[in-house]
């Protein structure tokens, strides 16, 4: 299986074929609202303004798995994104990202892409604790580790980077302009 080869399910019902987007830069991320790493919504939207002419693409796939912190339904999700952060990139409905019920997409996402680590500083710090209490093996599967994990899929389909919510966004926007 490859990246083009997967498809998601939008809000309404229908499909959203990666294949739709072959030739692009993409970033796909997991979201909660009621996440403390919500505002990276607004680098996100900043950044698909800057690039989305030059072939880059964000798909948000929001997500409940972590602290409940997303418990709107699609439509509300959608309605606040817009109103709060004035995002403008495709949203899809939410899902899970691990577990037996994980979506294609991010059961291949990390298997392209392992975690590496939160990096440094008092948000790594913090998310190593907390994460330490709900998985002790935590530093050793690829799974999803929190809202905002994002990765990053290049121009030919291959998953490039990986990106843990704790990592700066202008570090994530650096590498997606490396890519440009």
């Amino acid at each position: 299986m490859e990246f083009y080869d997967i498809k998601v399910t939008a809000p309404d019902g229908s499909e959203v074929a990666m294949k739709d987007f072959e030739g692009k830069v993409v970033l796909v991320v997991n979201t909660a609202l009621g996440c403390g790493f919500a505002p990276h919504y607004k680098a996100l939207e900043a950044m698909y303004e800057r690039f989305h002419d030059q072939g880059f693409e964000i798909v948000d796939v929001p997500c409940n798995q972590f602290a409940g912190q997303s418990p709107e339904s699609d439509e509300e999700t959608h309605a606040t994104c817009q109103l709060k952060y004035n995002t403008q990139f495709p949203q899809m409905k939410k899902s899970d990202v691990n577990g037996e019920n994980a979506i294609e997409l991010f059961k291949f996402l990390k298997s392209k892409k392992g975690f590496e680590g939160f990096g440094k500083g008092p948000k790594a710090l913090a998310m190593s604790a907390l994460l330490k209490k709900m998985d002790k093996d935590y530093k050793n599967n690829p799974e999803i580790k929190w809202n905002f994990t994002k990765f990053i899929i290049d121009r030919k389909g291959e998953v490039v980077a990986r990106f843990e919510p704790t990592e700066n966004m202008k570090d994530v926007e650096k590498f997606v302009e490396s890519l440009m």
